[in-house]
């Protein structure tokens, strides 16, 4: 196993759809990701199982306390001491696609921030497992804290080592911005995309670069043609047509970006 992410969360009920399902159902199965779900309930307070309660200083909403949080993450150090605490919050560093490569860095590359950019990950001596092999130690080992409610005790940042913001606007809870994260990094595992250079001509694999339009058969459908340049078989031009519109599409974005 390359990567193994725990999920601290009220509604593990919300994210096993989608982590079951495609491309992350298929990560798992080859043994290149495990995914593992950690009930924050199972670690509140009192007969009524409590995680929350009103702030300090007064104001709406509830926060998240410290107890079942410190116990949840403890418990999970216990066993996987070098296990790394992500925390979704808009005060984090905003996610991308660099951060992302980063982050899916394994072996001899080391911890996130280590990752100079200037090499890629490669697949070189990491091995998966077959379908239905017991899963082996994870080569990383993320715990992603879902928080929910009005926010959380600030005391619990002690414990986290990254704050990820997915962008300037307010979700419900944690669990959105987790699927994003544990998405975007897994389909950078070698072994997990169907082609060897799919995640490296797609939007933002080069900075703030956008991929170039593709297209499909038909050749025409309701009047509208594909390019004649992608059906000359002219490599050459195919390149230079595909380097161009990907130059426009990045200056078109910038410029309404910069209105």
């Amino acid at each position: 196993m390359l990567i193994k992410f725990t999920i601290i969360t009220l509604f593990p009920e919300a994210l096993r759809p989608y982590l079951d399902s495609s491309m992350l159902y298929k990560a798992q199965d080859r043994g290149i990701i495990g995914v593992e779900y950690v009930n924050l309930r199972d670690f509140g307070l009192g007969p009524h199982k409590s995680v929350d309660d009103t702030p300090y200083g007064g104001g709406d909403g509830m926060l998240l306390r410290c107890e079942p949080i410190f116990a949840a993450i403890e418990s999970i150090k216990q066993q996987s001491p070098e296990a790394e605490v992500i925390l979704p919050t808009p005060v984090g560093m905003v996610w991308n696609q660099a951060l992302a490569r980063q982050f899916a860095v394994v072996g001899s590359y080391g911890a996130p921030g280590a990752y100079s950019g200037t090499a890629e990950p490669t697949d070189q001596g990491l091995t998966t497992n077959a379908p239905g092999e017991p899963s082996t130690a994870a080569k990383r080992h993320f715990v992603i804290l879902c928080p929910h409610y009005e926010g959380y005790d600030e005391r619990i940042l002690t414990l986290v080592d990254h704050q990820i913001s997915i962008g300037n606007y307010v979700l419900t809870g944690g669990e959105l911005p987790a699927l994003i994260i544990i998405d975007s990094i897994t389909r950078l595992l070698p072994g997990v995309l169907g082609g060897a250079t799919s995640a490296e001509i797609e939007s933002f694999s080069e900075g703030e670069n956008l991929e170039y339009p593709q297209y499909t058969k038909p050749a025409e459908f309701r009047g509208m043609a594909v390019p004649e340049v992608l059906l000359s078989g002219h490599h050459g031009k195919i390149a230079e047509w595909r380097t161009e519109q990907s130059r426009q599409r990045t200056a078109s974005r910038q410029k309404s970006e910069n209105l």
